[in-house]
């Protein structure tokens, strides 16, 4: 009873240190032995290009973003735009319409979703009206740099880049709870940087990426792009990157439940992504990828189950010794303090960085909660304050 305990103590141990501390240092010291490796662009590649902006219900961001688009720094008779409304019953359609009359001059199209059915459904349907050799997506609410679409196309240097994800900056990095998530999504950044340059990411960022729209698939629309384009590529041996060059800003959730809601969101394929496709395991083939995959993904996705494992796991070993009670007690007041930092909302930034940890941990079993109980949806209603 006791070895069993022992190996299910040391296995989700090992999950949490590695995904949280382990993997991160082990790639900026793998950084070292390919630190000749970097992302190589060419700028005199410029095929055409569609712009596609999914939108639900952004009467509030829809114009500004449509002005953003009429920005970007690309040859505009090589450039279209699409908006593809997932029935939206608010004034979005009407104002990109009323937007499409006043720039005439401009490519821009407006496709209805008849149905709501999410993002990835709109993209799909939307897709089939696409002629360009690239497709650019972006979200309704991320403002690009006047160079990001020149950056994502530069990148697909050749035939074997299939995907380019962008980087996201928050510009409102020091309020609250975002400042955590900044923090967070700075960190997790530098690990795709790594990875992109060694081989290909393990995800992507819906703010911004792009892909050959010849290969272009057809996900089911309860999955999101995000992380499923990457591992489609990767798994066909192409090469999926991430160009820090191409920028689109957002901004971060500022409520607190804003942030939960998003996190929960992102945990609706959980219980999959642990490890979607047995061939992920097959490191002959995938190389890197593999490695990449477990550490990056496998490990984080479960960090809902190593903690309370470990917790359970270490009770029967209490008798064996000081450090197993150590480790209890630690876990305790570690949680603890993130209840508390909740209720009292402290400033300290510790304290903000355990409560958001804490949450992230809630969000996923809040994610497998949906999933067994079969209340997982393929699209979600937007947090307010990122608009």
């Amino acid at each position: 009873m006791h070895s069993i305990a022992l190996s299910f103590y040391i296995i989700s141990g090992f999950v949490i240190f590695w995904a949280m501390v382990g993997y991160p240092i082990f790639m900026k010291l793998l950084r070292i032995f390919y630190s000749t490796r970097k992302l190589n662009k060419d700028y005199n590649y410029q095929p055409t290009v569609t712009v596609m902006v999914v939108a639900h219900n952004e009467e509030k961001v829809i114009e500004k973003k449509l002005k953003n688009l009429l920005e970007i720094n690309y040859p505009n008779e090589k450039l279209n735009y699409i908006v593809a409304s997932d029935h939206s019953t608010d004034k979005t359609n009407v104002i990109v319409k009323n937007f499409i009359k006043s720039h005439s001059q401009t490519n821009i199209c407006l496709y209805e979703v008849k149905e709501r059915k999410g993002k990835t459904n709109a993209q799909n349907e939307a897709q089939k009206i696409v002629n360009s050799e690239m497709l650019v997506m972006t979200d309704a609410n991320s403002m690009l740099d006047k160079n990001s679409v020149m950056e994502l196309v530069a990148a697909f240097a050749d035939e074997n880049i299939s995907y380019v994800s962008g980087r996201l900056m928050y510009h409102n990095a020091n309020v609250g709870v975002s400042e955590m998530e900044s923090t967070y999504w700075d960190a997790d950044t530098k690990l795709r940087n790594i990875e992109s340059d060694i081989q290909t990411i393990t995800a992507g960022n819906g703010a911004l990426y792009a892909c050959r729209n010849s290969e272009y698939h057809d996900f089911d629309p309860i999955k999101c792009h995000d992380s499923q384009m990457p591992r489609f590529y990767a798994l066909k041996n192409k090469r999926a990157l991430y160009n820090p060059d191409a920028i689109a800003y957002e901004k971060a959730g500022e409520i607190l439940e804003d942030e939960f809601k998003r996190k929960v969101r992102m945990n609706r394929g959980i219980l999959m992504d642990i490890m979607p496709d047995i061939r992920i395991l097959n490191v002959f083939k995938y190389r890197w990828y593999t490695f990449f995959y477990i550490g990056h993904r496998t490990c984080r996705y479960l960090l809902w189950a190593a903690h309370l494992t470990l917790l359970i796991s270490n009770i029967p070993l209490l008798q064996y010794g000081y450090m197993f009670l150590f480790v209890i007690l630690f876990q305790i007041t570690f949680f603890l303090l993130g209840g508390i930092q909740f209720k009292l909302q402290s400033d300290n930034r510790y304290l903000r960085l355990i409560n958001y940890y804490c949450m992230t941990i809630l969000a996923q079993w809040v994610g497998v909660y949906n999933i067994i109980t079969g209340k997982t949806k393929p699209y979600w209603e937007k947090a307010e304050s990122t608009r």
